[in-house]
């Protein structure tokens, strides 16, 4: 058996699948963000440890975990682990989400001229490296005691195991590697103030990385040896659980972010719409990205923050509808500011049309609209360098709403499949490179496309209102930009 552990930024997830990579058992436990500051989201990683311990408690209460060989780990990418040389936690983490770092982002794309062609990206708030240079300006003190700099996984993997390894793809996440070549840079490094020995070691996603701890494997009731492999970051982990393996293939995940993820087999980059180009969680492949910073995340605010309803009910009202007509109303997703294609951490949430018969449906359905409208701005970016891809794969939480997959095809014009496990997505993606890392079986093998459960194509008579609302979409967002960065 197989451990995949995935560690988001609303919860951590544990899957655990048998020899062949059906899944067994389940486990899950929350997590919340700290906003203490504008622009500002972090966590604690005490925080990620204390839910690590339940949801494997929860999977040995469900199933005997003698019989696992390794444990593969995913997890949210960008964020910054800052720990002293005995390996204590010096601050909470920040997050990939995090807008702090913008000035420090025009700081090191002016005193760094190769990194485009380095790093493969713009250089972003999101990113670690400007977050550890804000780090160097503002909290010099922290930064003197830095020892190591992890990932929120990989900080897993230092919990489990006691050694400080990363993979490529998240690494590709940090702007300190050379994502040609799959390599630290050290130019990047040092133009924060760091070298190889404050960074993790490098291995491939599907290789052993490390091994549980024997203690841990007693308190779990692990065999004595049990493997950890490589892993990936979020995104690349859940390609990978979902069969994006091949050059081509197209997947698009609806979590707390959006991303729109194409599959490459040699290295290319197109960072003039902050497309971001990284290496995958196999060998010898990368892809290309788009990135938007809240997706599902703004049905979840709109339900706390303004409804106070139950997300699930707002989705089981509009799921029940068969009428596809946009909504009167335009929603900007810019609740945490944008990276692609705006790359303005400044950019913020709108509701435009609200008027006294707007209902609280209107406006959930008008969320998943703007989300869509972002995907698209996407979408467009990265097939601007990319081919044109013939269906995309749909996974995340938001992918459970028929409504939304059906929406999202209308919008891209562009099949969309809904696949079973879909919702494991990162930690069945990491269990599979658990497999790989275990065994001597094929990438293709381990990594299939699981079973289709739903297909969705696109309403072409429906296609001239969408473009229409896009459009104005695009226009308000153009227009309102000289009004945000004063707000």
């Amino acid at each position: 058996m197989y451990i995949g552990i995935d560690l988001g930024t609303s919860g951590i997830k544990a899957v655990l699948t048998s020899t062949t990579g059906e899944i067994i058992a389940q486990a899950t436990a929350g997590l919340e963000c700290s906003h203490l500051h504008p622009l500002h989201s972090e966590q604690h990683p005490q925080d990620w440890v204390n839910a690590l311990h339940l949801v494997m408690a929860d999977l040995q209460q469900q199933q005997s975990l003698a019989q696992v060989r390794s444990i593969g780990l995913s997890g949210q990418m960008h964020g910054a682990v800052l720990l002293d040389v005995q390996g204590h936690v010096l601050r909470p983490a920040i997050l990939w989400n995090d807008g702090r770092s913008f000035a420090e982002c025009e700081e090191l794309s002016t005193h760094t001229t190769d990194a485009l062609n380095i790093t493969g990206n713009l250089i972003m708030p999101g990113f670690t490296a400007p977050k550890l240079l804000w780090v160097k300006t503002h909290e010099p003190d922290i930064f003197a005691q830095i020892d190591k700099v992890l990932l929120p996984k990989d900080f897993l993997r230092y919990i489990l195991s006691g050694e400080y390894v990363t993979e490529m793809s998240d690494a590709s996440g940090t702007m300190w590697l050379d994502v040609a070549k799959r390599r630290w840079s050290k130019g990047m490094l040092a133009a924060t103030g760091l070298s190889e020995k404050h960074m993790p070691t490098l291995c491939e996603g599907s290789e052993i990385s490390t091994q549980v701890t024997p203690e841990l494997c007693t308190k779990w009731g692990l065999p004595a040896i049990v493997n950890i492999a490589g892993g990936g970051g979020d995104n690349a982990a859940g390609a990978v659980g979902i069969g994006l393996v091949e050059p081509g293939q197209a997947m698009l995940s609806l979590g707390t972010s959006g991303v729109y993820f194409v599959v490459t087999d040699t290295y290319s980059s197109a960072p003039r719409k902050a497309v971001h180009s990284f290496c995958h969680a196999l060998p010898n492949t990368w892809h290309l990205m788009s990135v938007m910073l809240s997706a599902a995340s703004c049905t979840d605010w709109l339900c706390k923050s303004i409804i106070n309803t139950d997300i699930n009910t707002m989705f089981e009202q509009l799921d029940q509808r068969t009428d596809y007509t946009p909504s009167k109303l335009l929603f900007l997703p810019y609740l945490s500011g944008e990276r692609t294609p705006h790359n303005d951490p400044d950019a913020k949430g709108v509701f435009i049309g609200l008027t006294q018969s707007t209902t609280y449906l209107d406006m959930f359905q008008a969320v998943l609209e703007g989300v869509t409208f972002a995907f698209k701005d996407g979408f467009d970016a990265i097939h601007e360098v990319a081919p044109e891809v013939d269906e995309i794969n749909i996974i995340g939480g938001g992918a459970k709403s028929p409504y939304w997959r059906q929406l999202i095809a209308n919008v891209l014009q562009t099949s969309v499949i809904y696949r079973a496990g879909s919702e494991a997505g990162a930690a069945l993606g990491a269990a599979r490179l658990a497999i790989l890392a275990d065994t001597d079986a094929s990438v293709n093998g381990v990594c299939a496309s699981p079973a289709e459960l739903d297909r969705h194509t696109p309403d072409s008579a429906l296609n001239t209102q969408y473009q229409q609302k896009y459009a104005l979409y695009q226009q308000l967002y153009t227009q309102l930009y000289p009004i945000f960065k004063q707000l």
